[in-house]
């Protein structure tokens, strides 16, 4: 059983205590819906989400490539676009447009948690923004990747030529029109070209 809230988009749904614990019941809802994009907030709403933009999904795709070449030549970890979901330690469940776990926490994970949704939060993720996004809420996710363990994430605004840099312990940083972004730490290495994720679909 569901309650819908009326609030402005996006929608969310809040599930009843009916049946075991509240994730019991997002992973169930998951199930029952594998045609929805849902995320789950850490106070235990249902997000719906909206379809990305055709650029925006473009971009997202330009970087997945990249960082997945970069990711079968390094070796260290795996890839991930925005089909992945990860369920963080604060309860809430999200999807980074491409994400990046090393095999030192895919390894604690056994062969049956692998093949669901991830009990972890990436070393390394990317959100783009989309046409429906807001940049206060963008932020605000990047907040939350960051205060879950995540210890770099890119928020990258496509039409603005704008890339806001997120590290674990210290401020966010703003980089604008810059044709490259180097990953560190885990991601050390790792070279975003920038050049056609700016280009968009023009």
């Amino acid at each position: 059983m569901f309650q819908m809230v009326a609030l402005e988009t996006p929608a969310r749904i809040v599930l009843e205590r009916e049946n075991g614990t509240a994730l019991e019941a997002y992973l169930a809802f998951c199930r029952a819906n594998p045609d929805l994009r849902v995320e789950r907030t850490a106070e235990g709403e249902i997000v719906l989400m909206a379809p990305a933009g055709a650029e925006s999904s473009s971009r997202s795709a330009k970087i997945v490539r990249q960082l997945g070449t970069w990711a079968e030549q390094d070796g260290t970890g795996e890839f991930f676009d925005s089909s992945a979901e990860f369920i963080l330690p604060d309860g809430s469940a999200l999807c980074p447009d491409a994400a990046w776990v090393s095999n030192e926490a895919l390894g604690r994970l056994t062969p049956k948690q692998r093949k669901e949704f991830l009990h972890l939060a990436p070393e390394f993720v990317v959100e783009v923004m989309s046409p429906s996004d807001r940049l206060k809420s963008a932020k605000a996710k990047m907040e939350q990747w960051i205060a879950n363990g995540v210890q770099l994430g890119w928020l990258i605004d496509g039409d603005a030529k704008t890339v806001y840099v997120y590290r674990d312990g210290r401020p966010p940083k703003t980089r604008r029109g810059v044709l490259q972004l180097a990953g560190e730490g885990s991601l050390e290495g790792f070279v975003l070209d920038l050049k056609a994720i700016w280009k968009g679909l023009k």
